[in-house]
């Protein structure tokens, strides 16, 4: 009863292919509750000791051998957003005071922005746990979900997170 031994590369192949799918499957998802969602293609780069950031344009990855680029690698996955009606009294939504020019032009359209990273585990880094903090800090983003697999019986679906600002304060 020997069992096959699978090479690393093969393993890598396997695991990412999975990514891909679970990717998929998170974007189809949101995409039926109504979100509009869209690769993000940025990251926070930030000064660790002035603790000084700014949003910049994620690096791509090259590999030379197979000539293919990856393009969406930015920090989270997914922006998504979708319209939220607005009463014309209202000048203020969830504690946030909107420009004066934005309530002239659209009086009943407020648009919500997440953003969305994809876990196969549910777990952050240090590193990405301070760059939600950072993107929720700075009002990037309203919320940041994070989806992981959840197994049920042989299917597997999708669970939501929200990353909470308490964990790093």
């Amino acid at each position: 009863m020997e069992q096959k031994k699978i090479s690393k590369s093969l393993m890598g192949k396997r695991s990412r292919a999975s990514g891909q799918r679970f990717e998929a499957k998170v974007r189809a998802d949101l995409e039926n509750m109504g979100w509009i969602v869209d690769k993000w293609t940025n990251t926070v780069d930030y000064d660790r000791e002035g603790k000084i950031g700014k949003v910049v344009p994620a690096k791509r990855k090259y590999n030379p051998f197979k000539r293919a680029m990856a393009i969406g690698t930015g920090f989270p996955d997914f922006i998504c957003f979708k319209t939220i009606n607005k009463k014309k009294d209202e000048e203020t939504i969830e504690g946030t005071i909107l420009p004066e020019i934005y309530l002239k032009e659209n009086k009943n359209k407020i648009f919500d922005v997440i953003g969305v990273e994809i876990k196969s585990n549910g777990y952050l880094d240090k590193i990405e746990k301070g760059m939600c903090f950072w993107l929720l800090k700075n009002k990037v983003f309203s919320k940041i979900l994070i989806a992981k697999k959840k197994q049920e019986g042989r299917k597997i679906k999708i669970e939501y997170k929200e990353f909470e600002q308490k964990c790093l304060k």
